[in-house]
């Protein structure tokens, strides 16, 4: 396995960065499928909004499951990652939540030469 991918400050990184973007795939879709069955006037939003979103759902899954290894998570915290991908916007929520818990590291500032 690459070096960086062992790495916990590098999978938090990509975690955060994965989070954030499973919810604005998200909220791009919602807003593509407001278009199409409400205001019934495209499809191309869904269209376009779909497999993106469903790329990043993938890409949120794999990099969850690489956090559960790689930053040694419980079960349980591996699971609330998981089922924080099914509600919109809760992708971020669980980062708050894993930063606030101390279960992503945060990034250690560098030294300042003086």
């Amino acid at each position: 396995m690459p070096a960086a991918l062992t790495d916990p400050r590098t999978v938090s990184r990509v975690f955060r960065a994965v989070a954030v973007a499973e919810a604005v795939s998200w909220v791009l879709l919602l807003a593509g499928m407001f278009v199409k069955w409400v205001l019934r006037t495209s499809e191309l939003g869904v269209q376009l909004a779909g497999p993106v979103h469903g790329a990043v759902f993938v890409g949120y899954v794999l990099v969850s499951l690489l956090a559960w290894r790689v930053l040694r998570w419980t079960p349980r915290t591996a699971l609330l990652a998981l089922v924080a991908s099914v509600p919109p916007l809760c992708t971020v929520v669980f980062e708050r939540w894993a930063r606030r818990t101390g279960r992503l590291p945060l990034d250690t500032p560098a030294a300042v030469a003086g």
